[in-house]
């Protein structure tokens, strides 16, 4: 399971330091090169879609490391907080 932890890490996705709820869409913002607020906008119109929006929010954001490396479906499953 470390393994897949690790490769996410290796990713070099981060929740994005200017963050209004998760970081999600600023990490998106930064990884793309765009507005951050232009991403806030696609992601709240996501949330209009059935399930798509908020599942696969609430996906990246367990799969999403913080700016120190960790990740929260990491912690929840009891694995070592990794910080890099």
């Amino acid at each position: 399971m470390n393994r897949a932890f690790d490769s996410i890490r290796g990713l070099g996705f981060r929740r994005g330091p200017h963050r209004l709820l998760a970081g999600i869409a600023g990490g998106l913002a930064q990884a793309l090169g765009v507005n951050v607020w232009l991403v806030r906008l696609l992601v709240a119109l996501s949330f209009l879609l059935p399930f798509v929006g908020l599942g696969l929010y609430l996906a990246v954001w367990l799969l999403t490391p913080w700016q120190d490396g960790t990740i929260p479906l990491e912690r929840m499953l009891g694995g070592p907080p990794q910080v890099r």
